[in-house]
């Protein structure tokens, strides 16, 4: 395979698995009854519907479209299957979605990385360069998702709410973050 075919390839598995985040998303709010974490949710959506437009541009500018791997396909099959069934618990599946974000995210870094590393190439890099607001958007909702693990985690196995205090950690975490991410998009 050439750079150019893998790199179609792996934006059409990034495309991919963006849909199946966003049906996630869509699955955990019918699933949940904790209006707080309803409403993380609901702002992950609206990030992730607004990413998927990004990685949309970007598999557009780079005008090599490509179909994503059969891997990838049984993989999205899988975690849909896993998500609508009853086999995990509601702290699994949230496991389960923070676990796609860090899959999305590294798959965003990488290949922002192989862009820089084709450094003959700059107009590759400038084709990638939006992905990074989806990389930092991904690691944002993944320090959310930590909070949604610990309070669903908690409820879960000991039946107890957690500390409260720990929501306002969390949105520290998240600003700090969004600053990183405002100083490196401008």
């Amino acid at each position: 395979m050439t750079n150019v075919t893998n790199i179609a390839t792996k934006l059409a598995d990034l495309k991919l698995f963006q849909n199946v985040l966003l049906e996630t998303e869509q699955k955990l709010i019918a699933q949940t009854d904790d209006n707080t974490i309803c409403e993380r949710l609901e702002g992950m959506i609206k990030s992730d519907r607004e990413n998927l437009g990004i990685i949309e541009a970007v598999i557009s500018r780079y005008g090599n479209a490509a179909e994503p791997r059969d891997i990838t396909q049984q993989h999205a099959q899988k975690v849909s299957q896993m998500m609508s069934g009853s086999e995990l618990t509601l702290y699994d599946k949230y496991l389960q979605l923070e676990l796609l974000k860090h899959q999305q995210t590294m798959t965003g870094l990488v290949l922002h990385k192989v862009a820089q590393s084709l450094n003959d190439d700059d107009d590759l890099q400038d084709m990638m360069e939006p992905l990074n607001r989806v990389n930092f958007e991904n690691r944002a909702h993944q320090e959310i998702l930590k909070g949604v693990l610990y309070f669903v985690g908690t409820r879960e196995i000991a039946g107890k709410e957690p500390d409260m205090g720990l929501w306002a950690s969390i949105e520290q975490g998240i600003a700090a973050l969004k600053g990183v991410v405002s100083s490196a998009v401008s």
